[in-house]
């Protein structure tokens, strides 16, 4: 487990070169709050690019394993690069004032009603104004930062679309407020929930009160997720639950897999451009930015249309390239294999040479349209 650690701390070190601490001098607490910001490798390189931010409880420990999986995890594009912060809290035990609750009311109380209004109405403002955002939000803690961030889903308009809580420590009432928030919730939201199997037996037992209420619930719009690490104590149980957690809230971002074309696109009669073209709307709309579509689902696609002979479904393959290439001669090529396997030799040469006069992108480039065109020029000539 220390070797796992360690190897994480070293991915973060090395890929989340961008990693610096800020002070927040804050009005609601009235004193000056330490964080550290970890920026993704292509912030600089790419001006124009919005990331999705997660804010992280117990920043001290958690921003180390959070950001080496985030780094390991976007290496391969399986997750989106992250802004992370971190949020000290334990340099003097201020996790514990800042958690502060009225045991009765089960909310908020004191210092942790000011640490609460400091996150909403001063470090996220400070984050989105200082750096480039996407209006995804997530945030992580664990047992009372972990509970401590679900009193935002309290509120009417949620303020962060996912939610990581290990081992929470429960305040009084979450465990029912929590699923009667989930039942009326009517925009899509992500929770992911842990405990270790030797977890805190006074932890445990609410967390499992917690997610049988969840699934009374049962909101298709809730992405929910519960999981017991077997093995795992109360502290093990965190470097399990990163990664899961991760990949639960960003499994609509990855490539496509074996099993989603086995499973989804191969079972298709027809439509699979229009599944191609879905797939990408809705990660836009989940993330809030738009997101191009990888070469490499697009080329999964062409394959098993031009496998199925749908050639007519290249015309919309075209408008996807077009849309999300417009520089490049995606589109053009698109129309012109179309052509060429409906029979048009005449009408795929001019598509192809259109291309030729575009961008290069993938293994498209100048050389294999100048192939084409003299490809289809010959036949042609043939079909006369």
């Amino acid at each position: 487990m220390k070797k796992v650690y360690l190897l994480i701390i070293l991915i973060s070190a090395s890929v989340f070169s961008q990693k610096k601490f800020d002070n927040i001098q804050s009005e609601k607490l009235g004193e000056e709050r330490r964080i550290t910001i970890g920026l993704p490798p292509s912030y600089d390189a790419k001006s124009d690019k919005k990331y999705p931010v997660l804010y992280l409880l117990d920043g001290d420990y958690l921003f180390d394993p959070f950001s080496g999986a985030v780094s390991y995890g976007s290496y391969w594009d399986d997750i989106p690069e992250m802004i992370i912060i971190g949020i000290h809290q334990n340099k003097d035990e201020e996790r514990y004032d800042d958690t502060t609750i009225d045991q009765n009311a089960g909310l908020p109380f004191e210092k942790g009603a000011k640490f609460f209004e400091f996150i909403g109405a001063e470090l996220i403002p400070y984050i989105e104004k200082k750096y480039r955002t996407t209006p995804f939000r997530i945030i992580a803690g664990h047992d009372v930062t972990a509970s401590f961030a679900n009193f935002y889903l309290y509120k009417e308009i949620p303020l962060f679309n996912a939610y990581i809580c290990l081992s929470p420590e429960l305040a009084p009432k979450m465990e029912v407020r929590i699923a009667e928030k989930f039942a009326k919730i009517q925009k899509p939201i992500f929770y992911y929930l842990s405990a270790g199997e030797g977890d805190i037996k006074k932890i445990k037992e609410p967390i499992e009160k917690l997610n049988g209420n969840i699934k009374i619930a049962n909101n298709p719009l809730v992405n929910y997720k519960y999981e017991v690490f077997k093995g795992a104590t109360h502290y093990t149980e965190v470097l399990h639950s990163i990664p899961s957690a991760l990949y639960q809230i960003f499994e609509i971002y990855r490539p496509i897999n074996s099993a989603e074309y086995n499973d989804k696109i191969a079972v298709l009669q027809e439509g699979y451009a229009e599944y191609l073209e879905k797939k990408y709307t809705d990660m836009s709309e989940v993330l809030g930015v738009q997101i191009p579509v990888r070469m490499s689902d697009f080329k999964v696609v062409e394959n098993l249309i031009l496998k199925r002979n749908a050639y007519s479904e290249l015309g919309k393959m075209a408008e996807i390239g077009n849309v999300n290439y417009p520089k490049a001669m995606l589109g053009e090529y698109e129309l012109g294999l179309m052509y060429e396997k409906q029979g048009d030799p005449k009408h795929a040469s001019k598509k192809y040479q259109n291309a030729s006069q575009m961008e290069p992108i993938g293994d498209l480039n100048k050389d294999l349209m100048y192939e084409k065109i003299d490809e289809m020029n010959t036949l042609a000539k043939k079909t006369k």
